[in-house]
């Protein structure tokens, strides 16, 4: 196990990996209090994939581990074309909806707190957002990427009309 620790610090790491929210929830026992940490993070390659992982441990840092595992194996691609997303889009999760719109170039990324970390791990430059409804990272996160998910790729559009991506672009 020491050996693979190693390898692991040689070789460049090919997702950056962001930690949203860690949440600490004390449990009440006859000796005390039982601590425990809930982890919220995002992972991404900056070429258009992100995930989202949620975990759970007594522990800081397993928790942290658990949720970027999670991640990495909920990964979605993000159709990014020039930094932006190809058009408007509005996604909602329970009572948090997500409103993204592709940007020009030299904006940068208009966006708080969760929006901000999945846009600029999924490798988005230029984007303007906006969070309405619930707050809650969790659901925000989540609002995100049913947002990501529904966005559409030219060639993608292009295939469902029947058309090339001459025609359609003109």
């Amino acid at each position: 196990m020491e050996h693979q620790k190693n390898y692991d610090k040689d070789q460049p790491k090919e997702f950056v990996e962001k930690l949203i929210k860690l949440n600490r929830t004390a449990k009440v026992v006859k000796g005390g209090r039982r601590f425990s940490f809930s982890a919220l993070t995002v992972v991404g390659d900056r070429k258009g994939r992100v995930g989202f992982g949620f975990g759970k441990a007594n522990d800081v840092t397993e928790a942290i581990r658990k949720s970027v595992d999670k991640a990495k194996r909920n990964l979605i691609t993000v159709p990014l074309k020039n930094g932006t997303i190809p058009h408007e889009i509005q996604a909602r999760f329970k009572s948090s909806s997500v409103l993204l719109k592709p940007a020009c170039s030299g904006t940068g990324i208009i966006a708080g707190g969760a929006v901000r970390a999945v846009l600029e791990a999924a490798g988005a430059t230029d984007i303007m957002s906006k969070s309405l409804g619930s707050n809650t990272a969790v659901n925000v996160v989540r609002a995100t990427f049913e947002a990501c998910k529904g966005l559409m790729d030219a060639r993608e559009v292009a295939k469902n009309r029947g058309k090339t991506l001459k025609d359609l672009w003109g």
